[in-house]
C-alpha cells in the first residue's frame, strides 16, 4: 500500500522528525510506501498532490492540529499522537493498513489515484480537554522559543563583548549607554554615538537587538496559544493581550491567560451566525475589533493586577534564593527536565527559566543561575546514554549503540530528546536513571552559582556562561551518575552481559529512529 502522513509535535523539533523517520522505516520494513510531511519548527514542504491522490490511506502522527486537512478528504485516516509513531511505528502502520482494508470492505474508500470525495471515512481519535489545553499551550511555547533563543543569545553576546570593552563592570555599563526602548534616543545614538570600530558600540547594539527580540516573548506566547485555539482569528487578540500583559507587568503568566482568553473569544465570535452581507467583514473587522477590545479591557482592569502581584512575588522569591533553597530548586528543575524529555513537564521547567531571563541583568542574577541549571540538567540524559553505550556496549543492541554515538552531539547541544529512543524502549529503568543525574547536575549548578543568559546552545555557548569550569564539573558529575545508574538498572535482576544483550535483541526498540 501507499500512505501519506503528517507528523508534528508541540515544539516542532525532535519528535516531529523522529516520528517521520520511524514511520518511513516501519513502512518499508512491512513492504509499504510511506511519504511524510513534517510540520515542524523549520516549516514544512507540502506533500505532492499526486502522492496524496495515489495514497491508499493517511496517517496523522500529530500532537498539534494538522494543517491542510482538506487535502486528505475521502481517504481512510489513522489519527495517532506523535509519541505513538515514535514508540510503535510498526503498530501504527498495521493500524493504517487495517483502516484501509476496513474502508475497502465497507465500500467507502476511493481507489488509489481517484479524486478524493468530501467524506469523513475514519473518525479522528478522541482528545480530552486536558490534552487540548496542553496542545494550545505547547503551540504557544513552540512559536515563542525562537524569540527566546535569538534574543537570549544576542543579549549574552552583548554582555560578553561588554566585559572586554569596559575594564570593569561591563555588564552594567552596557545598559547605561542608551535606552533602547526610547526610539528617538536610540536613533540619535546610532547617528552620533555608534562607531563601527568600537567594541562598546557593538556590545550596546547587540544587547538591545536581543532585548527587542525578548520583548516579543510574551506577545508571541499569547498570540500562538490563541492561534492554536481559533486559528488565524486568534492571533490579533492574543498578540495585543500578550503585549498588554507585558506592559502592565503581568509577565508570561498573564500572557498565558490572555492567550486562552483571546483564542476562545475569537473562536466564539467566529461561530456567530450572521447575514451573508456581514460575513465578508467578520474576519477583518468584527472579530479583531470585538476580541481586541474585550481582551484589552480585561487585561488592564481584571487580569493585570493579580497577575502582576503573582509575577512580582515569583521574581522576589527567585532573587531571595540562596544556599539550600537554591540547591533544592536546582534539584527540582533537574528532575522536571529529565522526566519526560521535551514533554510538558520538561517544557514547564524550560519556560520558567527562559521567561525569567528578561529580568536578569547579569550572569550573577538568580534567573541566570536557574537557566544554567535547567540547561545543564537537560543535557544529562543523552550524554548519559552515550556514555553508557560506550562503556558497556554489550548491554545494548547494535541500533542502540549507533544511536548512542549520535547522542553525544545531541546532548552537548542541549537536545534532551536524543535520549527518547532509550526511554521509550525501557522507561522503567531509563527515566529514573536520567532523573537522578539531572537532579545532581541541577543542584550542583545552583550550588556553584554558575549562570548564563543564553537560553539554548549547550556546550557551544560555554563562553557565555559564568564559572564555566564549575558548570562543566556539574555536567560531568551528573552525566557519570546517570550513566552508572543506567548500567546498574540494566543489570538489575539480569544475568551476564551476554544474557542482557540477548534480551535487548528481542526487546522492541526505536533507537534507530533517532
Amino acid at each position: 500500500m501507499k500512505f501519506v502522513a503528517v507528523s508534528s509535535c508541540p515544539t516542532g523539533i525532535a519528535h516531529t522528525y523522529m516520528a517521520a523517520e520511524a514511520l518511513e522505516q516501519a513502512g518499508k520494513a512491512a513492504g509499504h510506501e510511506v511519504h511524510v510531511e513534517t510540520q515542524g519548527a523549520a516549516g514544512s514542504v507540502p506533500l505532492d498532490p499526486a502522492l496524496i491522490a495515489e495514497a491508499d490511506g493517511v496517517i496523522y502522527a500529530a500532537d498539534l492540529d494538522v494543517q491542510g486537512k482538506e487535502r486528505f478528504a475521502g481517504k481512510p485516516i489513522t489519527d495517532v499522537g506523535v509519541k505513538k509513531a515514535v514508540h510503535d511505528a510498526p503498530g501504527v502502520i498495521a493500524q493504517a493498513v487495517a483502516a484501509v482494508e476496513a474502508a475497502r470492505a465497507a465500500g467507502t474508500a476511493p481507489a488509489a489515484g481517484a479524486a478524493p470525495v468530501p467524506v469523513a471515512v475514519t473518525p479522528a481519535r478522541t482528545v480530552g480537554v486536558g490534552h487540548r489545553i496542553r496542545q494550545y499551550l505547547m503551540t504557544g511555547v513552540s512559536y515563542m522559543i525562537p524569540f527566546v533563543a535569538a534574543g537570549g543569545i544576542l543579549i549574552a553576546i552583548g554582555f560578553l563583548i561588554a566585559t572586554v570593552a569596559w575594564p570593569s563592570n561591563g555588564a552594567i555599563e552596557v545598559t547605561k549607554v542608551v535606552d533602547g526602548t526610547n526610539g528617538a534616543a536610540f536613533a540619535k545614538w546610532i547617528a552620533d554615538g555608534f562607531s563601527f570600530t568600537s567594541g562598546q558600540s557593538w556590545a550596546v547594539l547587540l544587547f538591545w537587538i536581543g532585548k527587542w527580540a525578548f520583548a516579543f516573548l510574551v506577545p508571541a506566547l499569547s498570540a500562538y496559544i490563541a492561534y492554536g485555539i481559533a486559528d488565524r482569528p486568534g492571533i490579533v487578540p492574543g498578540m495585543v493581550g500578550g503585549f498588554a500583559a507585558g506592559l502592565v507587568g503581568a509577565g508570561f503568566l498573564g500572557g498565558i491567560v490572555t492567550g486562552f482568553l483571546g483564542g476562545f473569544l475569537a473562536l466564539w465570535i467566529s461561530r456567530w451566525k450572521v447575514p451573508k452581507g456581514v460575513r465578508g467583514v467578520m474576519p477583518v473587522v468584527v472579530i479583531p475589533l470585538l476580541s481586541v477590545a474585550v481582551v484589552g479591557v480585561l487585561t488592564a482592569l481584571v487580569i493585570g493586577p493579580p497577575m502582576k502581584a503573582l509575577n512580582d512575588g515569583l521574581s522576589s522569591w527567585l532573587s531571595s534564593l540562596s544556599g539550600g533553597s537554591a540547591v533544592l530548586l536546582g534539584v527540582i528543575l533537574g528532575l522536571m527536565m529529565c522526566f519526560d524529555l521535551g514533554g510538558p513537564l520538561n517544557k514547564v521547567a524550560y519556560v520558567f527559566a527562559t521567561t525569567g531571563l528578561a529580568n536578569a541583568a547579569s550572569t550573577s542574577a538568580a534567573p541566570a543561575k536557574v537557566m544554567a541549571a535547567v540547561m545543564a540538567a537537560g543535557m544529562v540524559p543523552p550524554l548519559a546514554v552515550a556514555l553508557a553505550t560506550a562503556v558497556r556496549p554489550a548491554l545494548w543492541t547494535e541500533n542502540e549503540r549507533e544511536s548512542g554515538k549520535s547522542a553525544w552531539l545531541l546532548g552537548l547541544s542541549f537536545i534532551s530528546e536524543g535520549a527518547i529512543p532509550f526511554a521509550a524502549a525501557d522507561p522503567l529503568r531509563m527515566i529514573p536513571s536520567f532523573m537522578l543525574g539531572g537532579a545532581v547536575t541541577g543542584g550542583l549548578v545552583m550550588a556553584f552559582g554558575s549562570g548564563q543568559l543564553a537560553p539554548h546552545g549547550g556546550i557551544w555557548v560555554l563562553a557565555l556562561i559564568s564559572k564555566p569550569l564549575l558548570f562543566l564539573l556539574a555536567l560531568v558529575v551528573g552525566t557519570v551518575v546517570s550513566a552508572l545508574a543506567v548500567m546498574a538498572m540494566k543489570r538489575l535482576g539480569q544475568g551476564s552481559d551476554a544474557e542482557i544483550a540477548d534480551e535487548a535483541v528481542t526487546r522492541p526498540t526505536v533507537a534507530r529512529a533517532a
